[in-house]
């Protein structure tokens, strides 16, 4: 017969599941965790080769911040003296004079600001999105709008129109966007609105954030600034570009045949980068495609000093004349024809400063001079461009 007391007692003093032991969590230190922290500064200076800057990348952002408040934290910088492999606390100097003092006053404790008790500081403010939310508003001419929202929903369902990742200058009149699941159109931007405001690290500074009009196609409308809407759209919104058709009417509406009087306006070239950097030279048909009013040797001076060609010499692949018409919308044709194949990189400039360089594709080159001519002909109608496949598809 089991002896059961006995057994519990054996279970309990042997303890082979380890059940009673009692680990005791281990506590990470102040410093520990400022060397850690620290050590995340260092990782980004080691892959970028710069220190971060105050950019719209979110983890970056942080960065940037946290280097910042460093750099005011005499005993910090200290403490991490030893780490700092890239010198970015060597000019941290131990405050001496009152002067110090006031200028390492990171918390604003010394500041000498009139104050009031009605004066909240460094308090985070509930954020509501009144900007967004509550200036929505029944659209009483939605009836203009209606046809339409139904006609690029049945564009984006059948592929005709595509949804792209949403980016600052992707805001224009005319454009769709998807926000929160819910269709948007821009109908308009207002005229220019300069607002003041305070930056810690740049002081006071202006900014243009004109009010807009959005339809949405569930018959609301907003008058949200636009810095509010980008900043909604980057958070949950996308892109819907346009379709061939709309491009090509706009196209057509504006090129007109060519004869002896018609004024030279500008060039429509194509480059090809000369870098070096083995992150460019393994990227297959890359192509710049841009306008310019002068001579393309004369645009493309300099272009190693320059972001917009990646920082490298560029060869000129081939260059074509634009009569009577401003070049941009000849250029923005071939863009909307291309947009899905657009370079998404970041190109750091003289000043250390990461840069997005536009107009540049992942395209054969034999598509992009096929899609020049056949814009030129008035041919272009007929085509679109199958991406997945890399080859121009007749329309039906």
């Amino acid at each position: 017969m089991i002896n059961f007391k006995q057994e519990l007692s054996k279970i309990l003093e042997e303890d082979p599941l380890g059940i009673l032991k009692i680990q005791v969590a281990q506590t990470i230190s102040p410093d520990q965790r400022l060397k850690d922290s620290f050590e995340e500064i260092n990782k980004f200076v080691d892959e970028f080769g710069i220190e971060p800057k105050k950019s719209n990348n979110i983890n970056e952002r942080k960065l940037f911040s946290r280097l910042f408040e460093l750099r005011k934290d005499f005993e910090k910088a200290s403490i991490l003296k030893n780490f700092d492999k890239h010198n970015l606390l060597k000019n941290v100097k131990e405050p001496k004079t009152v002067d110090d003092v006031l200028e390492n006053d990171y918390l604003g404790l010394l500041s000498d600001e009139n104050e009031d008790i009605f004066n909240i500081r460094n308090i985070p403010k509930i954020k509501s999105k009144t900007d967004f939310v509550a200036r929505r508003k029944p659209c009483k001419n939605f009836h203009k709008f209606e046809d339409q929202f139904k006609i690029v929903q049945k564009e984006i369902t059948s592929g005709k129109r595509k949804i792209l990742v949403f980016k600052d200058n992707h805001c224009k009149e005319g454009g769709y966007y998807i926000l929160d699941g819910i269709l948007l159109f821009l109908e308009k931007i207002e005229g220019k609105n300069i607002k003041r405001f305070n930056d810690k690290s740049q002081g006071t500074r202006k900014r243009d954030d004109p009010r807009t009009r959005c339809i949405f196609e569930n018959g609301m409308e907003s008058n949200m600034y636009l810095r509010s809407l980008q900043k909604e759209l980057y958070n949950n919104g996308s892109t819907v570009i346009r379709s061939n058709d709309e491009s090509l009417k706009e196209f057509d509406e504006n090129l007109g045949g060519i004869n002896k009087e018609d004024k030279l306006s500008g060039h429509i070239y194509v480059l090809s980068s000369l870098s070096n950097k083995p992150e460019i030279q393994v990227i297959k048909d890359l192509y710049k495609i841009g306008y310019c009013t002068t001579s393309v040797e004369e645009r493309t001076k300099g272009a190693e000093n320059d972001p917009t060609y990646l920082m490298s010499p560029v060869k000129i692949v081939s260059s074509y004349k634009v009569f009577n018409l401003n070049p941009q919308k000849f250029e923005n044709l071939i863009h909307t024809f291309f947009q899905e194949k657009c370079l998404n990189i970041k190109i750091a400039d003289r000043n250390g400063k990461n840069i997005q360089p536009k107009e540049w594709y992942v395209i054969p080159i034999k598509i992009i001079e096929r899609v020049i001519q056949l814009i030129i002909s008035g041919e272009i109608i007929k085509f679109k461009y199958d991406a997945k496949n890399e080859e121009l598809v007749k329309f039906d």
